[in-house]
């Protein structure tokens, strides 16, 4: 009835208890399994970690905890439930403490599994409505400053190159104005679709505020992002918004900046790349300006 895998191993690490919730996830029956070491059916048990935590246990009685945020899983069971099928397996939470005999003498070592994938699907779900832009499902401002904050950092530690295109669209207010904010919403939906399309996973794309967005781009040269920026500019050029029978148009503005030097710092970047896209606006707009 216990809604928690219990498993017990001797001091040789052989199982001697398989409860009734280990059998129905491993599939494996305990009369199949009592007696074998751990390692027979679960090879990826046998890492340093797990095995020094073992001896800290049958040494010291000690009590180790394996979070799921570190470990994600010690048994690799599926997920119960389709709606978690975005975990290849069940997220765990674990403790491995000691079993003493009548002599107070450590004997077994008990393992206690937690089932939290349910709460981890949530909590990932919490975090990336945190970090995502609702009207564009892109990333927001939130998320593009802890990304570029981490990507300084590793710039600094490394001197991988790390470029950023800011732009945004120009004349959107003539959109609103004319077509509706309906219109306008529908537009900044498509070009955030068209410009992930055109970037790697590892870039990060944002929605900075209003119409202007923003792509961190790690280990890309000031040069590569000019020219990615430059393909930015004509694919949303080249396209035909078809919105309610009408047939839109609209072009952006783009500047580009990358890390210069140990002392530069995340709001600098920032700070170039607005310039670029500010000289981009006042010299005629549909362009690309860069920032050194």
């Amino acid at each position: 009835m216990v809604d928690i895998g219990l498993v017990i191993l001797d001091k040789e690490l052989r199982i001697c208890h398989w409860n009734r919730w280990m059998q129905l996830h491993s599939g494996i029956y305990a009369d199949k399994i009592v007696g074998s070491r751990v390692f027979d059916s679960f090879p990826n048990l046998q890492r340093p970690r797990f095995l020094t935590s073992c001896k800290s246990v049958t040494t010291f009685g000690n009590f180790c905890f394996f979070s799921q945020k570190l470990h994600h899983y010690l048994f690799p069971f599926k997920p119960i439930s389709s709606l978690d099928a975005e975990f290849k397996f069940m997220q765990q939470s674990c403790t491995m403490g000691p079993l003493r005999g009548a002599d107070g003498q450590i004997d077994y070592i008990f393992i206690s599994v937690h089932d939290v994938t349910e709460a981890v699907s949530f909590e990932k779900k919490l975090l990336e409505m945190n970090m995502k832009d609702a009207l564009t499902n892109i990333h927001n401002r939130r998320s593009l400053e802890m990304n570029i904050r981490d990507e300084v950092d590793r710039h600094k530690r490394y001197g991988h190159p790390l470029g950023l295109i800011m732009f945004d669209i120009d004349f959107f207010k003539n959109v609103n104005d004319a077509y509706g904010h309906q219109c306008g919403d529908y537009i900044l939906k498509s070009i955030a679709t068209t410009i992930e399309k055109s970037i790697r996973v590892e870039d990060v794309l944002a929605r900075y505020g209003g119409e202007e967005f923003c792509c961190l781009l790690p280990e890309t040269t000031l040069e590569a992002a000019v020219v990615l920026a430059e393909r930015f500019r004509k694919n949303v050029a080249q396209k035909v918004y078809k919105y309610q029978g009408n047939s839109i148009k609209v072009t952006i503005s783009l500047g580009v900046a990358s890390m210069q030097g140990e002392k530069m710092t995340a709001e600098n970047l920032l700070k170039k790349a607005d310039q670029g896209l500010y000289e981009a606006k006042r010299t005629g707009r549909n362009r690309v300006v860069t920032m050194t």
